[in-house]
């Protein structure tokens, strides 16, 4: 089934490039760098002493031991765990309610939940209740990034997708940097309770700035036919008829981006949930949570400029005349191999070098990650962008649950040494098995 006719543009806008995609993506770049301050803000405030008392149901001003911060290690995994497993579920119910409802409506809804999780998060008193209100969380945020790739694949050329989805994937550094500086502040002034209830308001502002200005270009007043023409020069088939992930799955490619989610993502979960409690715990570093704001501020730069500059690698090698199968493979591999020394950042002793490292390998990560998402609007059409996005990205989290169901664990009896050298293997580990199932990132036949 064909879509509509378009409404035509305003006529002031007919003959010109008007470049509003690019607008579409500053404010995906917004809704990404929101997304990520509401979902690290606890990685901060399970470092303050009253917090972690009220979830060990201690009395107030219990004084902590040894024994009390494993327990804590364990416990914070384990909710860690269920958030992630409520983040696949997520991926999974939101990336089949955007394909159904539109990226509009779907991503609002998106919005909704998980600003209101955020906000809740400042009344639990129990480990039960942030169980509970971190599950939320999880299956809201995860709206974000099937939303985002499925409106970068209606908003932009296959030419410019890499660089656009590394752009707006850059605003997840911006929201780490902000936590980073903010949250330590505000748990000094105000209390862990409300750390939560401040830094979850902007949420409410994202959803009143997507509702107002989002619709899809063929919709949107504001798009000249030039750039219209400029969106759709790949001449790819625009249908109405859904196509779901139950219809997407028995693809190898969808296989292969959920390989990849499910084998990587549980890195920068690990960045995401530990390194705090990693700079904090290190004696070498001499770091807590007022001191750690620099270092995350060079991690996450860093990782910012990652995210763009291989994001702009793949799109170059494709403008010079390479086959997006080579430009994003090749770019992923360099990414790869950028991860790889992040193990000595665990046995260093000079807070420069972990920082360095750890950077770097981020970096490589958003990198990695911008091309991940992009093959998959390489080899599926439009309006199955989001659910096959939903679908992988439940692998992604799936990876990341086990990862942080046995992180406390594996930090309690082996140090912080055997997460990083899983994360060093993980990328080029990745790479080989998507190869090995998309040798050509070759479309699925369109029916």
């Amino acid at each position: 089934m064909q879509t509509k006719p378009a409404a035509p543009p305003a006529p002031s806008v007919l003959g010109t490039m008007t470049n509003y995609r690019w607008r579409i993506l500053s404010l995906l770049f917004f809704a990404t760098t929101i997304n990520y301050v509401d979902r690290s803000v606890l990685s901060y405030v399970v470092n303050n002493d009253d917090f972690k008392r009220q979830m060990l149901d201690l009395a107030p001003g219990t004084l902590l031991n040894a024994d009390h911060e494993k327990a804590f290690n364990v416990l914070y995994g384990n909710v860690q765990s269920l958030f992630k497993l409520a983040y696949g579920l997520g991926f999974v119910l939101m990336g089949w309610l955007i394909d159904r409802l539109g990226t509009r409506l779907g991503y609002a809804i998106s919005i909704t939940l998980w600003s209101l999780s955020a906000i809740a998060h400042g009344f639990v008193g129990s480990v039960r209740g942030l169980a509970v209100v971190r599950v939320g969380l999880g299956i809201g945020e995860a709206g974000n990034f099937p939303s985002a790739i499925k409106t970068v694949a209606e908003w932009f050329p296959v030419k410019e997708r890499s660089l656009a989805t590394g752009l707006f994937n850059s605003g997840a550094n911006l929201g780490i940097i902000l936590t980073a500086f903010s949250v330590p502040y505000l748990l000094e002034r105000y209390g862990w309770q409300t750390t939560f209830l401040v830094s979850s308001c902007l949420g409410v502002v994202l959803l009143i700035l997507w509702l107002l200005f989002y619709r899809r270009p063929e919709e949107h007043r504001s798009v000249s036919e030039v750039e219209l023409a400029h969106i759709h020069s790949d001449n790819e088939t625009v249908s109405t008829e859904k196509l779901g992930w139950g219809k997407v799955i028995p693809y190898r490619q969808a296989w292969a981006f959920a390989a990849g989610k499910f084998m990587t993502d549980c890195v920068w979960w690990f960045y995401l949930t530990w390194l705090p409690k990693f700079f904090n715990e290190n004696a070498s570093f001499k770091l807590d949570l007022k001191t750690i704001g620099p270092a995350f501020l060079v991690i996450y730069l860093v990782s910012d400029a990652g995210s763009i500059l291989f994001g702009y690698v793949s799109t170059s090698f494709i403008k010079r005349g390479w086959s997006p199968n080579a430009a994003r493979k090749t770019t992923m591999l360099l990414c790869a191999l950028c991860v790889v020394p992040i193990y000595f950042a665990s046995v260093t002793g000079s807070l420069v070098v972990a920082v360095a490292l750890i950077a770097i390998a981020a970096a490589a990560h958003q990198g990695w990650s911008a091309n991940l998402y992009t093959i998959v609007t390489d080899m599926f059409p439009k309006r199955a962008v989001a659910s096959v996005i939903g679908f992988g990205g439940m692998f992604g989290a799936l990876g990341g649950a086990l990862l942080d169901k046995n992180s406390g664990w594996l930090i309690n009896n082996f140090g912080y040494g055997s997460l990083f050298l899983i994360a060093s293997v993980a990328y080029l580990s990745a790479l080989a098995v998507i190869h090995l199932l998309v040798p050509k990132l070759a479309p699925i036949p369109e029916k």
